[in-house]
């Protein structure tokens, strides 16, 4: 049994952060399935733009459907997009009814560029389920206050929601309370509030990337004990966040108001380790994986990471639920060195939601270039 193997086995599933044609059609997919236990996949903008922009993979169909159509090039991207997520879904379904529904997910993001806009974020999320029409699709809505408001329409319709760009305990919780309400309103309507599924993906490393920045500027003109507390928090903030986070949770589904929905067969809300690829190259490559093992959470990996783990990763049941207390303490001196994490969190939203919209520009550019060849008979470069 591999290393990602054994984090099943250790109550946390392993999914993966990455999707393309290739990975699908040439088997890849189910290898990692087979061989590491996968149980699921999430996408994003940025991924897609590599994949599509940066191959030619998808060149013949979208030729096709291009000239059979002459659809617009956002029609075009998501029929590309959409074919993708179908594929994914149907290779993954074995795990999603393996477990009951509990595992075996694709994820798909409405567009970046509706972030801010509820309504606008419910009618596509609502369009992008009806166009997949997998039930193990989850469909991806930023982590923003307008996100928060239209996660519990959503769930309540009975949709799958993975909320992404999740940085701070508060925006994890106002999110996860919007899952609450969304289930309390599908039990209402009386359908099955134990079919709805959802994942809150909480980043890691960018908070690492953006705390340490400060740090090392800190560290330039510090001394005694200021510079003794920097090099505390130095590469700790990040793994300190999620694991309060953790513990958040586990307080937030419990009480009277859960249990009524946990008689109902509701389960909760899964907290999802997002942004796990180590950017520092002073720490391990596996730091976001072997300190955040906890159960009934879920881990998604890009490639590099998957493959580092399966070949020295290091599995200690529940590292999530040790040192809280230390945890605890760094944010603690972070806020002693007047250094704010919520500031920093919700600048890394706005940051999240603008590099997403430029990976949109982007991939739409070139499916443009690429559709304008197509319908003029060019031959298509990737």
């Amino acid at each position: 049994m591999n290393p990602l193997q054994q984090l099943g086995e250790a109550g946390q599933s392993v999914w993966l952060d990455n999707v393309s044609r290739g990975l699908i059609r040439k088997g890849e997919l189910a290898t990692l399935i087979e061989r590491d236990g996968l149980k699921g996949v999430t996408s994003n903008p940025s991924i897609f733009e590599k994949a599509i922009g940066g191959s030619g993979d998808y060149d013949s169909d979208l030729i096709a459907f291009a000239r059979s159509t002459h659809a617009d090039t956002m029609a075009v991207y998501e029929h590309l997009a959409v074919g993708d997520i179908q594929e994914a879904a149907d290779v993954l379904r074995p795990v999603f009814d393996a477990t009951g529904g509990r595992d075996g997910f694709i994820s798909l993001e409405v567009s970046p560029y509706l972030a801010l806009d509820t309504q606008a974020s419910v009618v596509e999320a609502r369009r992008l389920w009806e166009a997949v029409a997998r039930p193990n699709l989850m469909v991806k809505v930023p982590g923003t206050e307008a996100g928060a408001s239209a996660i519990a329409t959503l769930i309540g319709e009975g949709i799958n929601i993975n909320v992404t760009l999740l940085f701070s305990q508060a925006s994890y919780e106002a999110v996860a309370l919007a899952y609450v309400e969304g289930l309390e309103r599908l039990a209402a309507a009386g359908r099955d509030v134990g079919k709805a599924a959802s994942v809150a993906s909480f980043f890691v490393s960018r908070i690492d990337s953006a705390v340490d920045a400060v740090v090392e500027d800190r560290l330039k003109t510090a001394s005694g004990e200021q510079r003794r507390d920097l090099e505390r928090v130095r590469g700790k903030v990040a793994v300190a966040n999620a694991k309060l986070a953790y513990q958040r949770s586990k307080s937030l589904f419990a009480g009277p108001r859960w249990e009524r929905l946990a008689s109902r067969g509701a389960v909760p809300q899964r907290l999802l380790w997002a942004s796990t690829g180590t950017k520092n190259k002073a720490y391990s490559d596996v730091l976001y994986v072997e300190e955040l093992i906890g159960r009934d959470t879920v881990n998604t990996m890009p490639p590099a990471t998957m493959d580092a783990f399966r070949d020295h990763g290091r599995v200690v049941a529940d590292t999530i639920e040790s040192d809280v207390d230390a945890a605890r303490d760094t944010l603690a001196t972070l806020g002693r060195l007047g250094i704010s994490l919520d500031e920093i969190a919700a600048t890394l939203v706005v940051d999240g939601v603008k590099q997403f919209s430029d990976a949109a520009d982007t991939l739409l550019a070139a499916v443009e270039r690429k559709r304008a060849s197509a319908l003029e008979g060019a031959p298509l470069h990737a």
